[in-house]
């Protein structure tokens, strides 16, 4: 047993919290770099869900090298990739160089996450210790996507936007010296199977995809997005049956045949995504439509953040005591509840009451992921359960990146159908991100006409696509209590 374990732990923690709190941080950033950059509504979209996508498609195939070379100089790599692109992407000059730096930090992202879970159960060979290890690593997981938005609030408040990515630096120049002094060199696995290939077609088959959607529903259906799109569909769909056919699959689809297993990542997909797509739309109204300084957007939407870091925990005592079909069903009836009665609420004028619905919402979905792990992870094989955690850190990444992406698209295209142009000023009806921009340009009466009009359109939208996903999550929390009939009452047996 390592006798440094708790320090390695210490080190691997610090590795972890900047990966955690990058997904989060930059929502709160939106508004003012959209300006600075004069980043489109796709643009801006892109800027937020290019890290989750390609960590999702690189996580497992970056374990699998970690295997290879070593855990600790993966992570020293990561690591220092990630650091060094940080400050790329804090002194970005166009959204286009932002988008780039983003999918490379994702790079570096999906290199530090395996080895952080791997070195932990490498140094601690205890099970009870184990267990308070990845207990640790769990509330610092939650915890760090939880304080993002108020982090990105207070940075904001004194600096520019590029402050949210270069934080990230005197955190990397006190963890690279940590994780180089503290975690101790072990061979590889030079047997361990790599496929980069298969990753790669992942990867691009997800941005192709997202591509085709996003240019579909901002410029129409042309042929253009069409064929990207079915480019896309086509490489996911090739990939799929790499995986189902493999005798040594780089994610293993086959376990959702199991309906547990499958309803359990859907949940995760759907849950992610809703919280990733709401708290960024969230921050938009906050501070395009309510005129919140970030500092003030970041305190308002603590309340779904907190609650959600909370509701993870709390999800596994509900579960054992109540059932899982009971607590996976419920948490999702209560979050399309909440999301619901957002939508009619006014942002302005109920703050206390948007505060506890927010804090519901959170809670629900935050539970609603714990659940949603205790069906995977409970009804894998036990030979299977590292195969089964991939699938579902995939579908935690995959879930984020897309919920962004459809909350984006649809208040985009609510917003165009809503907003009509006082000013005749070209490029202002794509999204308010653009109309913001050209208000500032524009200034005078015509830019606060613009303005106006795009807050009114933004607050239709938001309202609209909240209606819509709250719908989709109450029909699947009637699925999932169908899917999971032969799931236990509890676990214990005894209520």
């Amino acid at each position: 047993m390592h006798s440094g374990r708790w320090l390695i732990l210490a080190a691997v923690m610090m590795a972890f919290t900047p990966v955690v709190v990058d997904t989060t941080i930059l929502h709160i950033a939106i508004p003012s770099l959209a300006v600075a950059l004069g980043a489109s509504g796709n643009e801006v979209l892109w800027i937020i869900d290019v890290y989750p996508l390609v960590m999702a498609g690189l996580l497992v195939p970056m374990g699998t090298l970690a295997d290879r070379i070593g855990y600790r100089q993966m992570l020293l790599i990561g690591l220092g990739i990630f650091g060094a692109t940080s400050v790329a992407a804090a002194f970005s000059t166009s959204a286009l160089m932002l988008i780039m730096t983003r999918a490379i930090l994702g790079i570096g992202s999906a290199m530090i996450m395996p080895c952080v879970l791997a070195l932990i159960r490498q140094a601690f060979e205890d099970d009870t210790e184990r267990a308070t290890a990845l207990g640790i690593w769990s509330v610092v997981g939650m915890a760090g996507a939880a304080i993002g938005p108020l982090i990105g609030g207070v940075l904001l408040e004194h600096f520019w936007w590029g402050s949210v990515f270069l934080v990230n630096v005197p955190v990397m120049m006190l963890v690279i010296p940590a994780v180089w002094k503290l975690v101790p060199s072990q061979p590889g696995n030079s047997e361990a199977t790599w496929k980069p290939g298969q990753a790669l077609l992942l990867v691009a088959g997800l941005i192709l995809a997202v591509y085709g959607i996003k240019s579909g529903f901002e410029a129409g259906l042309d042929l253009q997005s069409v064929v990207i799109l079915m480019i896309g569909v086509a490489l996911l769909i090739w990939f799929s049956r790499i995986q189902i056919s493999s005798e040594n699959p780089m994610l293993e689809l086959s376990l959702l045949a199991k309906p547990a297993i499958g309803t359990g990542l859907i949940m995760a997909f759907v849950a992610s995504g809703s919280l990733a797509g709401f708290e960024l739309v969230l921050a938009q109204e906050l501070q395009y439509v309510l005129d919140k300084t970030p500092l003030e957007a970041g305190v308002f939407m603590l309340p779904i953040v907190v609650a959600a870091a909370i509701g993870g925990p709390a999800g596994g005592w509900l579960a054992n005591r109540y059932g899982l079909r009971a607590v996976a069903s419920l948490s999702m009836a209560i979050a399309a509840l909440a999301l619901f009665a957002i939508s009619l609420s006014d942002l302005a004028k109920n703050a206390y009451a948007i505060a506890v619905l927010l804090a519901i919402l959170g809670f629900a979905l935050g539970v609603g992921l714990l659940a949603s792990s205790i069906a995977i992870m409970g009804s894998a094989p036990a030979e299977k359960a590292g195969a089964a955690g991939a699938l579902e850190s995939s579908g935690y990444e995959l879930g984020g990146g897309l919920g962004i992406t459809i909350f984006g698209v649809l208040v985009n295209s609510i917003y165009r159908s809503s907003f009509s142009n006082p000013a005749d000023v070209d490029g202002v009806s794509n999204s308010i991100s653009e109309a913001m921009t050209a208000a500032h340009d524009v200034g005078g009466s015509a830019g606060l006409e613009i303005a106006v009009a795009a807050k009114a359109a933004f607050g239709a939208a938001h309202s609209s696509v909240l209606m819509l996903v709250a719908a989709m999550i109450a029909v699947l929390s009637i699925l999932i209590f169908c899917a999971l009939r032969n799931a236990p009452i509890s676990n214990t047996g005894a209520h």
